[in-house]
């Protein structure tokens, strides 16, 4: 099952170093890592960085239009008029057809804040124990997830 997730980290620096474990997982074959951004907002920013990495160069445009599409929508768009409104509006129900709901985003842009990073991931296969081994200790908050309840408190339990 294709997964998308978002870990929010309290440190700037620390989403890009958790998305590295995740390349050398996938590399092990414990996931298969679709794809992956991240946000990093320096404490004295005024607004967040964001970094996209695509796994595939072929897909890499696609993926690229989705985060743009979905950075602009939390992080750099908080006032538009009519007509960018509803191209929002339209955006907002592709970005629900991959998972994402409105209350997820509500939660991602309340999240996301000077000092902190989030790492963005669409992964499929993963070997939970093994990638949680990897993970533990890292710190990282679970935002988002089209995971079911348990599986969610399964990585969860892992990664604490």
């Amino acid at each position: 099952m294709t997964t998308f997730t978002v870990w929010l980290y309290d440190d700037p620096d620390r989403a890009e170093e958790v998305e590295k474990i995740l390349r050398n997982a996938a590399d092990e074959h414990l996931l298969t890592l679709d794809d992956t951004a991240t946000v990093s907002w320096p404490a004295d920013a005024k607004k967040p960085s964001t970094h996209h990495r695509h796994q595939d160069v072929a897909r890499g445009a696609g993926w690229g239009a989705m985060w743009g599409f979905l950075f602009g929508m939390l992080f750099f768009v908080p006032f538009v008029g009519a007509a960018a409104g509803a191209a929002l509006g339209a955006g907002h129900k592709a970005v629900q057809g991959i998972g994402i709901r409105e209350e997820d985003l509500d939660r991602i842009r309340e999240s996301v804040k000077p000092g902190t990073s989030a790492l963005f991931a669409v992964t499929d296969g993963t070997d939970l124990d093994r990638l949680g081994e990897r993970l533990h200790g890292l710190g990282g908050t679970l935002v988002t997830t089209n995971l079911t309840d348990a599986e969610r408190a399964t990585l969860r339990e892992l990664v604490d």
